[in-house]
């Protein structure tokens, strides 16, 4: 399994000694969640060419724990890759409404959208550079994100079934903050032997960067969206 996905080069850094296995490791996680992101995004195309609604709350938590699961329970075998592009893929189709409801909402939404994904992708490549050349210890930040997330999550939850505007603001803002924590982590497990199995790592990487790049929309567009 560990021998796939092993085209990108891995910068060798001041900071921390990266082993050949975790060098082996980040090369696989990278070039799959650069498959996946890509195949999330054409599907968020296909869905917003195709104006499809957006599969509601109660479909999105079932099929997004479900797959999740299944990828958990499949990580060692190759069928996880075919798990892991089904859970991106169904994300990419809970996306396209999601990006296509502030492009028709707002005057300013293919700014707005850009500035997300542009934002996003930045805070990506500086928290992973930074994860790989410090020498602090970030292991410690597993519990607290943890719970964190727990807490935006069901915050979240409660805000979009009681209708709570404020709850939700708050909690993309939590979100925004525990992902860019969640990066840092997860490729630090990745570079210090933590985590040895790169379709759990790309998975919770792509989570990461999902979570960011939606809870970056809200609050732009709450902000700065303009009618």
């Amino acid at each position: 399994m560990n021998e796939r996905f092993q085209t990108a080069s891995v910068p060798r850094t001041e900071g921390v000694e990266i082993s050949d296995d975790a060098r082996r490791v980040l090369r696989n996680t990278w070039n799959l969640l650069s498959l996946t992101l890509l195949f999330c995004a054409g599907v968020a195309l296909v869905s917003m060419a195709n104006n499809w609604p957006h599969p509601g709350l109660m479909l999105t938590l079932i099929g997004y724990f479900g797959l999740l699961f299944l990828t958990y329970y499949l990580r060692n075998s190759a069928w996880g890759l075919l798990s892991v592009f089904a859970l991106t893929g169904f994300m990419g189709l809970t996306l396209g409404p999601i990006v296509s409801h502030y492009l028709t909402m707002f005057s300013n939404g293919h700014q707005l959208v850009g500035a997300a994904f542009g934002l996003t992708g930045v805070a990506f490549v500086g928290l992973s550079g930074f994860a790989m050349v410090t020498k602090k210890d970030f292991s410690f930040m597993g519990p607290f994100l943890f719970v964190g997330i727990l807490v935006a999550f069901l915050s979240a939850l409660g805000a979009v079934i009681f209708n709570m505007g404020a709850v939700a603001l708050a909690a993309s803002a939590m979100f925004s903050l525990l992902m860019c924590g969640l990066i840092i982590f997860q490729t630090q497990q990745i570079v210090r032997g933590g985590e040895r199995n790169y379709i759990m790592a790309t998975v919770t990487l792509f989570v990461s960067i999902y979570n960011l790049f939606t809870s970056l929309l809200h609050l732009l567009g709450f902000f700065f969206g303009e009618d």
